[in-house]
């Protein structure tokens, strides 16, 4: 199986705007496209290859013919015939709404989905542009409470002002937001579900207020103040640079000034390249693609050695 691209599932969102058009050249007409899902089997966006003999065929045929193939053994064992990871860059013209997600436990229990743990990588951001990330003290369930029935819960949460190579994960339970003038790549567990707790009162094109999902995230709220989401990495060129090795997903940071060989034979796991900067080709035994900035490629599990050519290229590998 060759290295695979995929169309992009471009989303509008209420917060988007024009700069995955203008800065990555995806194919978009609207104004407020908020999200590009570059690898996706969530039920009614399931992502089609876009390149080589295979393209027109949808990810989820691919692992139904041929999981073990594409996905690895360890993981089918794990996650069966679903796509554990989803992929995306997401442009914030505006801020998005405030909200956390449910863990593992209570998201089968409630929506029989996975829960979604997830990491960001920025990629662009305005001068002083902000993430929300966690409380800026501890906070009780009844605080919490209050300060969202009296619109007050701004005033107990953590700002980050951010820049290009910033990279924060955030776990299942802590409260976050993207800024205006933010745009980054979103690597995350297959789950859509997302409790919104403030939305600073905006209304959608019809004049509605967007649905939030008080109740629920009462108990899916972590109330603690934690320091735990920025993350450190080192940025050797030419080096395989571990950024996050999570259960979910590992995340490793690759700089190229030089070509680069992966040896892949024992990695039970296909591979996810996001490019975040510059360019670079990819090649295999059983083909190759090139990919840019704003683009992904995946890489079978059956791919033994991958060779990565480029001067200049900034990569995220992600693996299971």
């Amino acid at each position: 199986m060759h290295p695979l691209k995929f169309k992009p599932i471009l989303k509008e969102r209420l917060w988007g705007g024009t700069k995955l058009k203008e800065v990555f050249g995806k194919p978009i007409e609207s104004d407020i496209t908020g999200e590009s899902w570059e690898l996706s089997t969530v039920p009614g966006d399931i992502s089609v290859v876009a390149n080589g003999s295979l393209e027109g065929k949808s990810l989820q045929e691919l692992i139904d013919s041929n999981g073990e193939e594409l996905l690895g053994k360890s993981v089918v064992e794990r996650f069966g015939k679903e796509f554990p990871i989803l992929i995306k860059f997401i442009d914030a013209k505006q801020d998005l709404s405030i909200q956390l997600h449910p863990n593992d436990a209570l998201a089968k229990e409630r929506h029989n989905s996975f829960g979604k743990t997830e990491m960001w990588y920025i990629m662009d951001a305005d001068p002083k542009a902000e993430l929300i990330v966690g409380f800026n003290k501890d906070v009780t369930k009844e605080e919490y409470a209050e300060s969202v029935a009296n619109d007050t819960l701004l005033d107990l949460l953590n700002y980050e002002q951010v820049k290009e190579g910033d990279t924060f994960f955030i776990n299942t339970g802590k409260i976050h937001a993207i800024g205006a003038g933010v745009m980054l790549a979103e690597i995350q567990q297959t789950s859509d579900v997302t409790y919104r707790v403030f939305d600073f009162n905006r209304k959608d094109k019809d004049g509605n207020l967007r649905e939030l999902h008080t109740d629920l995230a009462l108990d899916a709220v972590d109330y603690e103040k934690k320091d735990d989401f920025k993350v450190s990495y080192s940025q050797e060129k030419n080096e395989v640079n571990t950024m996050v090795d999570c259960p979910y997903f590992k995340t490793n940071f690759i700089e190229l000034t030089e070509n680069l060989e992966l040896d892949t034979i024992n990695r039970d796991s296909f591979t996810i390249l996001m490019c975040v900067g510059g360019e670079a080709k990819i090649s295999t035994a059983e083909g190759e693609v090139a990919i840019k900035s704003g683009e992904t490629a995946l890489l079978p599990a059956s791919t033994q050695k991958i060779s990565l050519q480029s001067t200049g290229a900034k990569l995220l590998e992600v693996t299971i």
